[in-house]
């Protein structure tokens, strides 16, 4: 009966948001006086999700399932749940836990609640909260089907470290086989992902061609951040579509969103909303960014971002 969290990684490392659904997962369990069991596919070392409340982990070691296949990942959660008669099954709010949830729901007969921010209220019910209205209201949903299935918004709960220990037990479902086959997957190196990311520095036309966005990454990089792009800019061919954000591209829940050049069409607003800390620079003192941002500069971004990525390096230096 314990809660099940499937914890995802790349290239057999656990991913940020992975150690964040198990964090929840076990606020859960502790309402339900129950553990946590956790799911992980094809990760190496798996000791680190003891840190942050799993008490087992079920641990699939597969070739075949090295890239992301939403039939055969959900086959592989589904009889998870089913070995451990889970009632609660708890995933992160990623492309592929999105995509999984609704598949896993069916197979299950589950209720699911996407972006939920808070741990659930469990009293005479299981009730939990999210955004609504794109981030502008919150609303609270009773999931009343047997078994549940809880995405956990990216930033939204945090990593609680609980200094346990998880004991490792191999398990091997039965997949059936893949009617979708990879060929070949390319892998941005050496940069933050937007999915990842704490800080998100974004550019829009205000920086008028593809070669002004060296400051862009320079900010990025001194930062630790990752960096985006408005829809125009991807669709002008100044970087590539998968830094779009917004209603439209990806959505992002950073703790701190810099918007430069970027007048805040409602579309891209959207899309970022969830962010914690809004920051805009931009030269009109009446772009509608101004309105939903928590701090605004107005200025010419080639004059404050550089002076701007100059006094954090100084900053960083006195560290």
């Amino acid at each position: 009966m314990s809660v099940l969290v499937y914890t995802e990684s790349d290239q057999g490392k656990f991913k940020k948001a992975a150690l964040e659904v198990a964090s929840y997962a076990k606020a859960v369990a502790d309402k339900l006086g129950t553990s946590v069991t956790a799911i992980t596919i094809n990760a190496n070392d798996v000791s680190e999700l003891g840190t942050y409340g799993v008490d087992k982990v079920l641990k699939v070691t597969n070739a075949s399932l090295e890239n992301f296949n939403a039939k055969a990942y959900t086959e592989a959660i589904k009889q998870a749940a089913e070995k451990e008669g889970t009632k609660v099954i708890v995933l992160s709010s990623s492309v592929n836990s999105k995509y999984l949830a609704p598949l896993l729901a069916v197979g299950l007969d589950a209720g699911y609640a996407s972006n939920v921010i808070e741990a659930p209220s469990i009293t005479s019910s299981f009730t939990v909260k999210r955004p609504a209205f794109t981030n502008k209201a919150f609303e609270t949903l009773t999931i009343n089907t047997d078994v549940k299935i809880v995405g956990v918004s990216n930033n939204a709960f945090g990593l609680v470290e609980k200094n346990g220990n998880a004991v490792a037990e191999d398990f091997s479902p039965s997949i059936s086989e893949l009617s979708i086959k990879v060929e070949s997957v390319d892998k941005a190196s050496n940069t933050v992902s937007i999915a990842d990311a704490d800080i998100v520095v974004s550019g829009g036309r205000g920086l008028k061609g593809p070669e002004n966005w060296g400051m862009i990454e320079e900010l990025a990089s001194v930062l630790g951040a990752a960096t985006a792009c408005s829809k125009p800019v991807s669709d002008l061919g100044w970087r590539p579509h998968g830094e779009h954000v917004g209603q439209t591209g990806k959505p992002v829940a950073s703790n701190l969103y810099i918007a430069i050049g970027i007048s805040g069409a409602i579309q891209h607003l959207a899309g970022i909303n969830a962010s914690k800390v809004k920051v805009v620079i931009n030269t009109d003192p009446e772009a509608p960014f101004f309105k939903a941002a928590d701090y605004g500069v107005v200025g010419d971004a080639f004059t404050v971002v550089p002076e701007l990525i100059e006094k954090l390096k100084a900053f960083k230096a006195q560290q």
